[in-house]
């Protein structure tokens, strides 16, 4: 399979895995509305908050939608990730030329992209969907990327939607009047499907004891000199003088053989007025799936401008192109159904988060939302406005309900030492030692439950913590110790077990005899 090289390549394949976990601090007077509804607002850089998510929800999002930087030497994107190699450290904190001839941004643009696309493709359920908007400019390299990241079976296609209806006379070569959104599944074999079928289309003017049913041309697309074989039978129906010949341009879309085999399981509707209709095939309800696979060209669009849409919203224009919320609402009704978490890392106005509200005030869902903005002052003064405003309502616009948390980025959970930072609790570091272990996002605990060492099981393994004398002695170290009298006191499990803490106070036989793996707190964590 082809892949693509470029300087700095090398620094940044693994980056994703060596990004260290930080604690998400909720900001509750930006927050708004319903603190439960599960949505959620983070800001800062997206790579270290993909990262500080990662713990909570792995495998659980159904739909990523991400808008990045297009590259196209005009915006003042930053790369600023701390990537210890010398030719990444370079670029650090360095705006992106706009020379056309400076061929070393598209470096640039791909370090930035590849340990971020690698974060989030862990976020995805196995029948997950990735969409990625981009122009021409880094399409090519997108891809590439994606096919190394994702698998090369793994993509789905590209959506290609207009954006304008006149011409852009101020390009030289060409009216660049489309985009694309490209996908990728978390799997071989994932589709996104777009139209729903229409249930009243479906009759049953026979009684068809298969039930109701829409009918289908049995006329084809070949000439005789094509196919001979769809041409070489006239269709008769059962009963009648009735006769049907092929058209001499066409004939028909299967051999006498299909169409006999049609004839005997009574799958050819017959028109009523032989002389101005044709015989058709029947499509049984029954076998109809409910939603059509998702049409790839989208001309819906061309006179939206997201820009006023925004403006009307918040007041003001911030950028100068974000997407119709009509756009991003397609993409979640075709692939986030209405339990799904979707999440975008590059959050920028917050036309995701709208869609999905959208979406589900429009068929009653209940989606969640994750989005993710760098900007300091984007993040509380747009991003989260605009997200009060829809859910509060605005101007004629009616409330469209739930609410969201505002988190901001905070301490690494291990300071520079390998310690674990004061500031870290039980949950916290529970989340991120499940994880680093099994993979999976810790279990949620039911509402009103108080925090236990059990943090979960996991294939099989139960995994435990000991950590800020979580036992009930809040004494420093109290319990955080493993001895025979906390051993007994732990929730039974009966199976292997993995058990973090501070010390054990067991020996090698008694461990082994109770199907114990200890790992000691905070040497045998895992900071990254």
């Amino acid at each position: 399979m082809p892949t693509l090289n470029w300087i700095g390549k090398e620094a940044v394949v693994n980056h994703h895995r060596e990004v260290p976990y930080h604690l998400l601090r909720c900001d509750e007077k930006l927050s708004v509305g319903d603190p439960g509804s599960g949505n959620l607002l983070v800001q800062g850089d997206n790579l270290l908050a993909l990262k500080a998510l990662l713990p909570y929800y792995a495998g659980q999002v159904k739909c990523i939608y991400i808008d990045p930087p297009y590259n196209t030497g005009n915006e003042n994107w930053v790369y600023n990730d701390n990537v210890n190699s010398p030719e990444i450290r370079k670029w650090l904190g360095q705006v992106v030329g706009g020379e056309a001839e400076d061929l070393s941004r598209h470096d640039k643009w791909l370090c930035m992209m590849y340990p971020r696309l690698a974060l989030l493709r862990e976020f995805l359920t196995q029948d997950g969907v990735m969409l990625v908007s981009l122009d021409e400019t880094e399409l090519a390299n997108l891809r590439l990327i994606l096919d190394e990241i994702f698998g090369k079976s793994s993509f789905i296609g590209s959506f290609v939607w207009n954006t304008r209806n006149t011409d852009n006379r101020v390009k030289t070569y060409l009216s660049p009047d489309h985009e694309h959104i490209v996908a990728y599944g978390r799997s071989k074999g994932v589709s996104i499907l777009g139209r729903r079928i229409d249930r009243s289309d479906f009759k049953n003017p026979d009684n068809d004891p298969r039930g109701p049913y829409v009918t289908d041309p049995l006329t084809g697309k070949a000439t005789a000199a094509e196919r001979p074989n769809l041409h070489a039978y006239s269709m008769e129906q059962p009963g009648t003088s009735n006769v049907w010949k092929p058209d001499p341009a066409k004939g028909w879309i299967t051999d006498e053989a299909g169409y006999k085999a049609l004839l005997a399981e009574n799958r050819i509707w017959w028109p009523p007025n032989p002389t101005t209709g044709k015989p058709r095939k029947k499509r049984f309800l029954t076998e109809t799936q409910e939603r059509m696979p998702a049409s790839s060209f989208w001309t819906e669009f061309r006179a939206i401008s997201g820009a006023k849409e925004v403006g009307d919203i918040v007041g003001e224009r911030v950028f100068a192109f974000p997407k119709p919320l009509s756009v991003i609402q397609k993409v979640i009704d075709h692939c986030a159904p209405p339990g799904s978490i979707v999440l975008d890392s590059f959050a920028g106005t917050g036309t995701t988060a709208h869609a999905v509200l959208a979406q589900n005030k429009l068929d009653g869902g209940k989606r969640r939302f994750i989005l993710v903005e760098m900007d300091e002052g984007i993040a509380p003064g747009v991003t989260a406005h605009r997200i009060r405003k829809i859910i509060e309502g605005y101007n004629d616009a009616p409330s469209l309900g739930g609410g969201f948390r505002f988190c901001n980025l905070s301490h690494p959970i291990f300071d520079e030492n390998g310690q674990i930072n004061a500031e870290v609790r039980f949950a916290d570091l529970a989340a991120h030692v499940f994880f680093t272990e099994t993979g999976e996002p810790v279990p949620k605990r039911p509402s009103g439950k108080q925090p236990s060492p059990l943090l979960g099981v996991c294939n099989g393994t139960a995994v435990y913590l000991l950590f800020n004398g979580i036992l009930g002695d809040k004494r420093p170290g109290g319990g955080n110790v493993l001895t025979s009298r906390i051993l007994d006191d732990l929730p039974a499990h009966d199976g292997p077990k993995v058990i973090y803490g501070e010390g054990c106070r067991l020996g090698a036989a008694r461990l082994k005899r109770a199907g114990i793996t200890f790992k000691q707190v905070p040497y045998e964590i895992k900071v990254s």
